[in-house]
């Protein structure tokens, strides 16, 4: 079976790196789990840093957390579905909201389970995501501020999450005076404008980040170490918390070219024939993780000798040219992740998760 590890080490390294950062700042900030699909043993190393605010997009795995630490206040990072508010309101104490009628449910199961529920209103910025369009939002707000068992505790907004809208300092300045146009007229405190995630490190770097934002929603950039603008590993950082370790099952010398009549794989791929590797050979191997597991394009193999093929449900068919490296059967092959892939190994229930 194929393993997904996770480093502990360089996960302190990079929380650190950021908690260093937002301090200086004197920024909140919260850590988004959904990365880990509810997986037990990540949550625990996570939880060990010492954050006291998990964000995730599924109830469930917000429910993990709370049963692993109960005083962490849990935000969940997505419009709810009305039939899950029930569950939302158990285990969320914090929840990001863009619809008024949701809003009055949650209100509504608040009171019969005894809470106060806080919410962050989205506001669209650009990116066509969730989030109420500006001209509506002190109308919006006014229908939600006096809902009893609810408090609203920021405004919030999404970029490069739908169609690539990067954040700016201008953005960001209209998100913050949203909040004091709603401030100045209602006579209410909003204690957070929470800023978005982690594309949004990089304004904050290098010192573009208005002065108002105060709350950041943080995944990526702490398990990847990633600058989300040059897409490059931040200096301190480190890219490789999450590795890839899969087996080889078979290794053979085989033609470089397919032979016989071409049709679509069951991918619907057809093979695109290159004449000039006719006749040619090179060590093939095959390793123990495939399409279910992972799409091959989030997977970066640590020996840069080493090229993927392609992939079918079950395995993935990497070329190791002459095999210098003398890899045989039984042998793993490492592979550093794209955020996307890590997501997809994590939600696998065909491959091993280890702590190293």
């Amino acid at each position: 079976m194929a393993v997904l590890t996770l480093d502990r080490e360089k996960l302190r390294v990079n929380f650190t790196f950021l908690k260093a950062l937002f301090d200086q700042r004197a920024i909140s900030w919260g850590v988004v789990s959904k990365l880990l699909c509810g997986n037990k043993l990540f949550l625990q190393e996570l939880l060990s840093l010492g954050i006291m605010e998990v964000h995730d997009s599924r109830i469930s795995n917000l429910a993990m957390v709370k049963r692993l630490k109960k005083d962490v206040q849990t935000v969940y990072i997505k419009p709810v579905a009305s039939k899950n508010i029930g569950k939302m309101v158990e285990f969320a104490d914090v929840s990001l909201n863009s619809e008024l009628e949701t809003i009055r449910l949650i209100s509504k199961e608040a009171a019969l389970q005894g809470k106060m529920h806080k919410i962050i209103i989205m506001v669209e910025t650009g990116d066509l995501r969730e989030g109420v369009m500006g001209d509506h939002l002190v109308d919006f707000y006014e229908q939600v501020f006096d809902l009893p068992h609810i408090e609203v505790i920021g405004l919030g907004t999404n970029l490069n999450c739908l169609n690539g809208v990067m954040p700016s300092t201008d953005k960001l300045i209209q998100l913050s005076l949203y909040k004091q146009i709603i401030e100045l007229k209602f006579g209410k405190n909003i204690p957070w404008v929470s800023a978005g995630t982690s594309v949004t490190i990089p304004l904050m770097i290098h010192h573009q980040l208005p002065q108002g934002i105060n709350h950041f929603r943080i995944g990526e950039t702490l398990y990847f170490g990633v600058d989300l603008f040059d897409e490059k590993v931040i200096e301190g950082m480190h890219g490789d918390v999450f590795q890839l370790q899969a087996e080889i099952i078979e290794l053979q010398e085989k033609p470089m070219v397919p032979h016989g009549i071409l049709a679509s794989n069951p991918q619907g791929e057809v093979a695109e024939i290159d004449e000039s590797l006719y006749g040619k050979t090179s060590f093939r191997a095959i390793l123990d993780v495939g399409l279910l597991d992972i799409d091959p394009k989030y997977l970066i193999p640590d020996d840069p000798e080493i090229v993927i093929l392609g992939a079918s449900s079950d395995m993935l068919i990497v070329n190791l040219g002459v095999n210098e490296k003398g890899y045989k059967v039984g042998d793993s092959l490492s592979f550093n992740l794209k955020y996307m892939g890590a997501l997809s190994l994590l939600n696998s229930n065909y491959i091993e998760k280890s702590v190293v």
